[in-house]
């Protein structure tokens, strides 16, 4: 088997994760509005998905199409990276239960998460920390650069925008413990 195929499986694998995190957030969006949670920066989401689908099939394309190698030095480490940031996401996944949604969605009156990888306050949104490293990580398993440049700009100027709404978002939250 080679490695484009065995490149393919994984980004079908994450493909795959990503059509779970959908389900787990259709879920939680239901449980969150069912309280009377509010959703912030509807606008940008569509850009989101389209960014994040483009990763996937970016990824595809540039080693199928321009025959990316596989370069074990730093196919491997790019590889437990983009492994690492999967536990790392699913670590916030299952520490906000309920409240973690792909939407910023917050329910009023909810104290803000303060145990897990949110424990930190100087690292308040540990999932972008997740996004950023598996965004150029992913790709750069089988040498995509090109989508790992594309993807890692292109997230970074959407994660500003994201950020700002989910922090006016969480503006009003009550502090975790009061």
């Amino acid at each position: 088997m080679t490695s484009q195929v065995l490149f393919t499986v994984l980004i079908g694998a994450v493909g795959l994760e990503r059509l779970a995190e959908l389900v787990v957030a259709k879920r939680n969006a239901r449980w969150a509005f069912a309280r009377g949670g509010k959703e912030s920066g509807a606008g940008h989401y569509p850009v989101m998905v389209v960014l994040h689908t483009g990763l996937l099939v970016g990824c595809l394309v540039e080693v199928w199409a321009a025959d990316r190698p596989f370069v074990p030095a730093v196919g491997w480490v790019m590889l437990v990276l983009a492994l690492g940031s999967q536990a790392l996401r699913w670590w916030c996944i299952t520490t906000l239960g309920p409240r973690w949604n792909t939407r910023v969605i917050v329910v009023p009156d909810l104290p803000l998460v303060a145990r897990g990888p949110y424990r930190h306050r100087w690292l308040r949104h540990p999932n972008y920390v997740a996004v950023v490293v598996e965004g150029f990580a992913l790709p750069l398993v089988h040498h995509a650069w090109v989508t790992a440049l594309v993807f890692t700009l292109a997230n970074a100027a959407l994660l500003t925008v994201r950020i700002r709404t989910e922090n006016r978002a969480l503006a009003g939250a009550v502090p975790a413990g009061g």
